[in-house]
């Protein structure tokens, strides 16, 4: 770990501090993730929500970085909503694209590492084998073509950045993941529509976290591809979380993408492999774990799932 020297005031004498790993996007997903991991593995860290870092604005940046010197920048913050992407295409690539770019440019200023996070939606899903690191972007929305510009930008302005390719998230740390929904859908016994026609990469997000940490404190560079191993169609995870807890699968109901009308354009098949080894364990074990967690959390499945619902 990093570590700065201060003065001690009161004896005149230098004392260590350790400089923490800075996160943007204290909130989401993958802010609160690394600052429970962080804490799990004794990381200093210091997370910010947009109201104090807007990573957009190099003044807010510059604002953080003077206050807290980190030793590293973790990126987790950006414009999650796919579909509403394509008519709000403005303010996603101001959080997708622009702010990476100002995160990376301040770093590579002040030589602290950095890492960021992309999509599979970079891809168009013309493969039929999983895509590596090295293959050519081509995506078919606003949203995955602000993550692709990102990577170009942060990479160009400081190639030293680490930027982590992942996809479809879940996890029993946040209920606004795609097994969430499923598990409330199917103790509500409501219909859950799940395409059948799209091959993703399932990515388990404590898995994630960890090994991102681990590349970023490595002082790996480039882009990596994580993603837990396996390739399944949303229906398909679906049906195997709601068996797992121990629901009637029946609720689940496939679709084709095109019927079931979404705004934004998606790959057929995003699977992702990687070139630098295969860093995460099989899907289906992780998935067993997750909801079994989720279901521990809960007193009474139904009533906590349905109140969360509603």
């Amino acid at each position: 770990m990093k570590i700065l020297e201060q003065i001690d005031s009161s004896s005149g004498q230098p004392q260590q501090a350790i400089r923490p790993l800075l996160i943007a996007g204290a909130s989401g997903t993958l802010g609160r993730a690394f600052q429970r991991i962080c804490a799990m593995r004794g990381i200093e860290a210091v997370a910010l929500s947009r109201a104090e870092l807007d990573i957009s604005d190099p003044i807010s940046v510059e604002a953080a970085f003077s206050r807290y010197n980190p030793w590293a920048v973790v990126n987790a913050a950006g414009y999650m909503q796919i579909d509403k992407a394509e008519k709000d295409f403005e303010q996603c690539y101001r959080e997708n694209t622009i702010g990476p770019a100002v995160l990376a440019a301040a770093c590579a200023y002040r030589e602290v590492h950095f890492l960021t996070f992309s999509t599979d939606l970079v891809f168009n899903g013309n493969k039929s084998a999983a895509y590596v690191e090295s293959d050519t972007p081509c995506p078919l929305n606003v949203y995955g073509n602000s993550k692709r510009l990102a990577e170009r930008d942060v990479l160009a302005c400081m190639p030293k950045a680490l930027v982590v390719r992942t996809s479809a998230f879940f996890s029993p740390w946040d209920e606004y993941n795609f097994v969430y929904h499923v598990l409330r859908a199917g103790h509500g016994k409501q219909a859950f529509e799940a395409a059948n026609d799209v091959l993703i990469s399932p990515t388990y997000v404590p898995d994630l976290v960890n090994v991102s940490l681990d590349l970023l404190i490595d002082e790996e560079r480039g882009v990596w591809h994580l993603a837990n191993q396996g390739a399944y169609t949303w229906a398909d995870l679906a049906r195997l979380a709601a068996d797992m807890a121990s629901l009637d699968t029946s609720f689940v109901v496939p679709r084709s993408m095109q019927a079931l009308g979404l705004p934004a354009a998606r790959p057929i098949y995003s699977v992702l492999g990687s070139k630098q080894g295969q860093l995460l364990p099989a899907s289906e074990e992780r998935l067993h774990r997750c909801v079994s967690e989720v279901m521990a959390t809960m007193r009474n499945p139904t009533e906590e799932l349905m109140a969360v619902a509603s």
